[in-house]
């Protein structure tokens, strides 16, 4: 019964001093950090689309996702994760162990980032899981990343290697919300976007957004273990850049920055942000999307990814 699981729930959430109303109330009423300015995200995950639940995909591991591509959305704006919302549409076959294997997976993973869970909805139907969370972050006023400020001569930089996520990191989000945070404090960053429907479709929408045109160096492009192992099991010729380039839930940031900064971070220790930093290209002033061979020819590249499609 829902009184029952939201007592649960309740008892098991932390309080926190951001928090003047804690959940359980109507609604929460959170203290904003002084001198901050509050970033706020939502992302909808749905069984069927996002995660194929019992298909070796766990309550758990729906929890911990649900919460991470909304972390990784803060990221890419460079916020500080505060707190969250979560409202679920239960299956009313095993709801409540549903919702309890959800918490398991939403708990760990926001005290990792110090977040507040704050309240939410639950409902129950005969339909598929859905869960949309509410994330909400802080940043100083004016240094919130956006992905319209690319500039021309700025270098591309991806935090991490790509491709192949299916394999089972499309369900260990790892939101690169400290490395963020690391990377404003000490470099100079003119654009972002995190990488959640596919590298060339979402540089493509930094490009739109900015006025510019990219040129990917397809040598220089960090491809995942997953993305090898993805290959080598297909059998419509589709190599690791492939998938590297168009398979999108890699959950990494693409950066767009000063030429001597880009380098200046790529050169740094891993240890010093959380993560080994590569240049995958240049911002150019000619609009649209190419790609240079490891032979300098330069040829169009059509971005490739997810989008979900619906009738008009």
């Amino acid at each position: 019964m829902e009184t029952e699981f939201v007592a649960r729930l309740l008892a098991a959430i932390p309080s926190d001093p951001r928090l003047d109303v804690p959940p359980g109330d109507d609604a929460a009423v959170l203290r904003p950090p002084a001198m901050r300015r509050t970033v706020v995200t939502v992302d909808m995950l749905m069984d069927g689309v996002d995660f194929i639940l019992g298909d070796g995909c766990t309550p758990a591991q729906v929890g911990h996702k649900a919460l991470a591509v909304n972390l990784s959305d803060l990221a890419a704006m460079a916020a500080r994760p505060e707190a969250v919302v979560v409202a679920v549409a239960l299956p009313r076959q095993d709801g409540d162990a549903i919702g309890r294997g959800l918490l398991e997976g939403i708990l760990p993973l926001a005290e990792a980032h110090g977040v507040t869970l704050a309240g939410g909805d639950t409902n129950a139907w005969n339909g598929p899981l859905v869960v949309s969370i509410t994330a909400i972050g802080s940043v100083a006023p004016g240094r919130a990343w956006r992905r319209d400020g690319a500039q021309v001569g700025d270098l591309l930089c991806v935090t991490g290697p790509l491709g192949g996520s299916i394999l089972g990191r499309h369900l260990a989000v790892n939101p690169r919300c400290r490395e963020a945070i690391a990377i404003a404090e000490a470099y100079e960053v003119h654009a972002a976007i995190d990488i959640s429907d596919g590298l060339t479709l979402d540089v493509s929408r930094m490009m739109q957004a900015s006025g510019t045109g990219a040129v990917l160096q397809l040598d220089a492009i960090p491809v995942h273990a997953d993305a090898e192992r993805l290959a080598a099991q297909a059998t419509d010729g589709t190599s690791p850049l492939d998938h590297a380039l168009g398979d999108g839930e890699d959950f990494e940031l693409v950066l767009a920055m000063p030429a001597a900064e880009a380098r200046r971070l790529a050169a740094s220790s891993p240890d010093s942000i959380g993560t080994s930093v590569v240049v995958i290209g240049e911002v150019v002033a000619e609009p649209g999307l190419r790609a240079r061979d490891a032979a300098g020819a330069v040829t169009p590249l059509t971005p490739r990814g997810y989008v979900h499609d619906f009738d008009a």
